[in-house]
C-alpha cells in the first residue's frame, strides 16, 4: 500500500509539472510579437509630471507664447 501510494504521488507530481509547462508556454505564446515586455495600452505614459493637453491650457497663457 505505502509502495502504491508513492508511486501515485509521483506520478500526479509529474503531471502537475506538464500541466505547469504547457501553460508556460500557452502565455508565452499570447505575449506581442514585437514586444513581449511593453504594455501597448501605456507604453506613452511618463513618469513624472505630465505636459497638459490642449485644452487645458490657459487661453491667455497660449496667445503669449
Amino acid at each position: 500500500m505505502k509502495r502504491a501510494r508513492e508511486r501515485a504521488r509521483v506520478e500526479k507530481q509529474k503531471e502537475k509539472a506538464a500541466r505547469r509547462i504547457a501553460r508556460a508556454q500557452q502565455s508565452g505564446e499570447r505575449q506581442s510579437p514585437t514586444d513581449p515586455g511593453e504594455d501597448p495600452d501605456i507604453a506613452h505614459i511618463r513618469v513624472g509630471p505630465q505636459a497638459k493637453e490642449e485644452w487645458q491650457l490657459d487661453p491667455e497663457v497660449k496667445n503669449e507664447e
